[in-house]
C-alpha cells in the first residue's frame, strides 16, 4: 500500500483540498475556502498547513469567530448548500465564540465544518492557557459544549482517526435530512504528530447530494388524500429551495390550481407575480395566506419544520384540517401527526405530479386565493407608499430598495423588526434572491452572511438590512468585506433601540424598559454614527434624509466598487400588519392591568392551539 507522510493536520488540509462537487454541471471544490483565526491551538501546525495550500485552499482572515462562521453560512445558504465553508478557530474562548453560529447552522439545516484547537490528548502540560479544567471529568473541555448544536462532533487523539472522521463528517453535511454543523476537535499534540497515511485517502472525490425517493405506498396515500379535498394548501419551506425543486413546485401549484404559501426560509422559491402565491404564512404572513390556512383541509407542507412562526403556535390551521408533510428529514415529516412522506422535494414532487395527473382543484378555492391576494398586494401598495411623514416606516423603506433592487439582487436580514417587514413587504422578482435568517433569528448574521452571500456569486450584490441594534451587535465585517473585496450594500434602520421587542413588550401590558434607548438606565440617549464609523472601516456611506433621497443614495451605492453603507431613521412604533397569534409566557399575576389583560387574551388564544394534531 502506497502511503504519505505527514502531520495530522497537513492530511486533514490535503483531505479538504481533494474533495469536489458538480455545481451547474461543473467540477468545484467541495470546500471553495477556509474562514480562520489563529491563536497558539491552530496557528503552528493546522496555519502551516493551510499556508501551503492558500492558492489551492484560500484562508481568509476573520475578525471574530463567530462573524466569521456566520459568514461560511450566510456563503451555505447562498450557494444552497451546494458547497461547504470552513472555519479554524484556535482553543477556548475562541472556538467558544462559535457556539452561536453553530446553533444558526444547526437550527437552519445549514452545512459548515468547524475545526477548533483542543488541549493536549497526553496532558503533559496541562492545565494549559485557556483551558477550562473540569475535576471530575478531566477528559471535557469547553469543545465539549459543541455537542448540543451540531450534528457530528468528533474529538482526534490519534492521527489515523481522521481516516474515518472527516468521510463522516463530509457525509453528515451533505445529507439533506441531518444537514448541519459538523465539529473536530483538534488537540494541538495530535496536530503535530505525523503519520502514514494511505496515498488513496487523499484520491480525489467527487461527492453528490442524494435524492431519496419518497415510500411508494406512502405517496400513493398523499395523492388519495390530495385529490379529495376541497381546499388545498401548499406550504413552501427552505428545504425547496435547498433541493432545487422551484421550477417544479410552482409549475405544480399552478397546473393543479392549489394555493401557495411560503414560509420565511422558504421565501424565494417563487416569484411575488406568480398566479398560485398567495404570500407569506404565519406570524410575520400576510392576511391572504394565513385566510387561506384557516379555511384549508389539506396542508401540503413540503421542506418545512413547521416552527411556531409558520403555523402561528399551531392556529392557524383548523383543527379538522389534514397535514401532508414531504421532507428529507423523518423528524419534521413526522410532526404534528401529518402524513409523513419522506423524500426528497424535487423527487416528490415530481412523482406525486404523476400520481395526480389531470386533477385540478376546484376553481371557487383557487379564485378565493387569488381574491385574497389581490387584496394583500392592494394592503401592501398602501403599506409600502411613501408619505410626507417626517419618519419613514420600515415598509416603506423596504418598498424604496425592493423597487430599485435589481431582479437578482440578495435581500438579507434575520433579527429584530425588519424580517416581519421584508416577508411582507418585499417582492421577490427572481427565484432564491431573497435570504431572512429566522430559524436562529441571530441578530449579526446580517452583515457577516452580506460578506459570505459576496464571496458565494460576485455576480450579484447582496442588501442587507438591519436595524441600529443588530449594528451594535456584530459589524466588524463591514471590514472584512473592503478588505477581501467583496461587496455588499447595508442599510442601517435606525430606530433608537429594540424597537420590535419593545412592541411585543408593549402588546404583551408591559411599559417600555430597556429595550429603546430612551427607556434605558442610561445619563442621556444620543444616536450612533454609523456612517463615521462604517467609514473608519474603509466603507463608502451616506446619510439618507428622506425616502426620495434613498433611492438615489441606492442608485450611488450600487454603482460604488466597495462595501457601502447607508443610514436613515426610521419609524420605531408603525408596523406592517397582518400577523398569526403566537404563544409566549405572559405573567399570571401582575400588578399591571395591561400584563393580566394579556394573560387572559393568551390564555383564551391558547383554546385555539392544535395540541397534538
Amino acid at each position: 500500500m502506497e502511503t504519505v507522510r505527514c502531520t495530522m493536520a497537513q492530511a486533514v488540509v490535503r483531505y479538504l483540498c481533494n474533495q469536489f462537487t458538480i455545481v451547474e454541471g461543473e467540477r468545484v471544490p467541495l470546500f471553495p475556502g477556509v474562514f480562520a483565526i489563529f491563536g497558539h491551538g491552530n496557528v503552528t501546525c493546522f496555519s502551516e498547513a493551510l499556508e501551503a495550500v492558500q492558492d489551492v485552499l484560500p484562508t481568509w482572515r476573520g475578525q471574530n469567530e463567530q462573524s466569521m462562521a456566520l459568514a461560511a453560512l450566510g456563503f451555505a445558504k447562498s450557494v444552497r448548500r451546494r458547497q461547504i465553508m470552513v472555519a479554524s478557530t484556535s482553543i477556548g474562548p475562541g472556538a467558544l465564540n462559535m457556539v452561536t453560529a453553530a446553533g444558526l447552522g444547526h437550527a437552519n439545516r445549514l452545512p459548515i465544518l468547524m475545526f477548533a484547537g483542543d488541549t493536549f490528548v497526553n496532558r503533559r502540560p496541562d492545565p494549559v492557557m485557556q483551558q477550562v479544567e473540569h475535576f471530575g471529568d478531566p477528559s471535557v473541555n469547553v469543545n465539549d459544549s459543541f455537542k448540543a448544536v451540531t450534528r457530528y462532533w468528533d474529538r482526534i487523539v490519534h492521527p489515523e482517526q481522521i481516516i474515518s472522521s472527516l468521510p463522516q463528517a463530509v457525509a453528515v453535511l451533505l445529507d439533506p435530512a441531518d444537514c448541519g454543523p459538523a465539529f473536530i476537535a483538534l488537540p494541538q499534540d495530535v496536530q503535530e504528530m505525523a503519520w502514514d497515511y494511505p496515498e488513496a485517502f487523499f484520491t480525489p472525490t467527487v461527492h453528490a447530494i442524494p435524492r431519496p425517493r419518497p415510500d411508494r405506498a406512502r405517496l400513493r396515500e398523499a395523492a388519495a388524500l390530495l385529490m379529495a379535498a376541497k381546499r388545498p394548501l401548499i406550504i413552501s419551506g427552505g428545504g425547496v429551495r435547498y433541493s432545487g425543486a422551484e421550477a417544479e413546485l410552482a409549475a405544480f401549484a399552478a397546473r393543479h390550481g392549489i394555493p401557495l404559501c411560503e414560509t420565511i426560509a422558504g421565501k424565494g422559491a417563487v416569484v411575488h407575480n406568480h398566479p398560485a402565491y398567495v404570500g407569506p404564512i404565519g406570524i410575520l404572513g400576510s392576511t391572504s395566506a394565513n385566510a387561506l390556512a384557516g379555511e384549508a383541509d389539506v396542508v401540503v407542507a413540503i421542506g418545512t419544520r413547521l416552527m411556531d412562526f409558520t403555523t402561528g403556535s399551531w392556529t392557524v390551521f383548523s383543527q379538522a384540517a389534514q397535514i401532508i408533510s414531504i421532507n428529507a428529514a423523518r423528524w419534521d415529516a413526522t410532526k404534528h401527526r401529518a402524513l409523513a412522506v419522506v423524500g426528497d422535494a424535487l423527487e416528490t414532487v415530481d412523482e406525486l405530479d404523476e400520481l395526480v395527473d389531470g386533477w385540478v382543484a376546484p376553481k371557487e378555492w383557487t379564485e378565493f386565493g387569488r381574491m385574497e391576494m389581490a387584496k394583500w398586494n392592494a394592503a401592501l401598495d398602501g403599506f409600502r407608499k411613501p408619505t410626507n411623514a417626517a419618519v419613514p416606516t420600515y415598509a416603506q423603506v423596504v418598498g424604496v430598495i425592493n423597487d430599485r433592487a435589481d431582479e437578482r439582487d440578495l435581500l438579507i436580514a434575520a433579527a429584530g423588526g425588519l424580517p416581519g417587514e421584508v416577508v411582507k413587504n418585499w417582492r421577490v422578482k427572481s427565484a432564491n434572491s431573497f435570504d431572512c435568517e429566522f430559524g436562529f433569528s441571530c441578530m449579526g448574521y446580517e452583515i457577516s452572511a452580506g460578506w459570505g452571500a459576496a464571496m458565494a456569486d460576485p455576480t450579484r450584490t447582496p442588501i442587507v438590512m438591519i436595524g441600529d441594534g443588530t449594528y451594535m451587535m456584530m459589524n466588524s465585517d463591514i471590514y472584512s468585506s473592503v478588505l477581501s473585496g467583496h461587496k455588499f450594500i447595508l442599510i442601517v434602520c435606525d430606530n433608537g433601540g429594540y424597537a420590535v421587542i419593545n412592541r411585543l413588550q408593549n402588546a404583551k401590558g408591559g411599559a417600555s424598559f430597556n429595550n429603546l434607548l430612551k427607556d434605558c438606565r442610561v445619563k442621556e440617549p444620543f444616536p450612533v454614527d454609523f456612517i463615521a464609523h462604517a467609514a473608519s472601516m474603509g466603507a463608502l456611506t451616506r446619510r439618507v434624509e428622506n425616502l426620495a433621497d434613498l433611492g438615489e443614495a441606492f442608485d450611488w451605492a450600487k454603482t460604488t466598487d466597495r462595501t457601502t453603507v447607508l443610514t436613515i431613521v426610521s419609524d420605531a412604533f408603525v408596523w406592517t400588519p397582518g400577523d398569526a397569534w403566537w404563544d409566549v409566557g405572559v405573567p399570571e399575576v401582575s400588578a399591571r392591568p395591561g400584563v393580566v389583560a394579556a394573560s387572559k387574551d393568551q390564555i383564551e388564544g391558547r383554546k385555539k392551539q392544535r395540541v397534538g394534531v
